[in-house]
């Protein structure tokens, strides 16, 4: 990611499965609790720290563990009705004090942020016990932006992105179809970034830092973005 800062005998036999499988689960739980890196020297967040230093600092450190995504993080809008809805994203960047992503503008979620233009991060990092939340307003990039990013896409990714409608009821042989024929298209030529496709930026009016504690006594710091700054305040687990 690039980081830049400008920023009966049935039932009984069930019921023993559970209590067996729920045991098990815990074990696993606790060895995974076991091996999070809760003592990992990072600066201590307080009052006067900023948000997103910290949480750049945070992300290096999950980084440093070896995940297959480090990047990925859940991304939650809300509709017109109220419903909210969530789905694992790829952050791409972090500049001017904003996170970006991209997507399809006709995709759930872009309709959604079209209507509601504010949505929640959550970034989960188990192997060094922390969690990061962030709210904040969303806006559509400029297509200057979203051109560059697309020119760095994989081609695979960009005629997938082009042949996709996101969201949309579809057979497989359909989207197999469309594919193809963006394949023909586009052979031997450029793939231009679809119009219906792009980044967004969400900029945080809120950040909360989960820090794990075997004794679930958990630590959380919370900053809101003020007239004069972050205001920080520690939260009870």
């Amino acid at each position: 990611m690039a980081t830049r800062e400008t920023i009966s005998h049935g039932n009984a036999s069930m019921e023993g499965s559970i209590a067996r499988d729920g045991e098990h689960h815990g074990n696993l739980i606790n060895r995974s609790r076991s091996r999070c890196a809760t003592h990992m020297t990072l600066v201590e967040l307080t009052p006067e720290s900023d948000p997103l230093t910290s949480f750049l600092e945070w992300y290096d450190a999950h980084a440093k563990t070896g995940p297959s995504h480090p990047e990925a993080m859940i991304l939650a809008t809300v509709g017109e009705d109220g419903q909210p809805s969530a789905r694992a994203v790829l952050l791409k960047g972090v500049e001017g004090g904003a996170f970006r992503f991209f997507t399809n503008y006709e995709s759930r979620k872009s309709r959604e942020l079209e209507l509601n233009p504010r949505a929640a991060l959550l970034f989960f990092w188990l192997p060094i016990g922390r969690q990061v939340r962030v709210e904040g307003d969303v806006s559509r990039l400029a297509a200057k932006d979203s051109d560059e990013y697309f020119a760095t896409r994989p081609r695979q990714s960009q005629l997938s992105a082009y042949a996709s409608p996101q969201s949309r009821p579809i057979t497989r042989s359909a989207l197999l179809a469309l594919r193809l024929d963006a394949e023909r298209r586009f052979d031997g030529k450029p793939v231009p970034r679809p119009e219906n496709w792009g980044g967004y930026a969400l900029v945080p009016r809120s950040f909360e830092f989960w820090i794990d504690d075997a004794t679930r006594l958990h630590r959380r710091h919370a900053y809101v973005r003020t007239a004069t700054g972050w205001h920080h305040v520690e939260l009870a687990p």
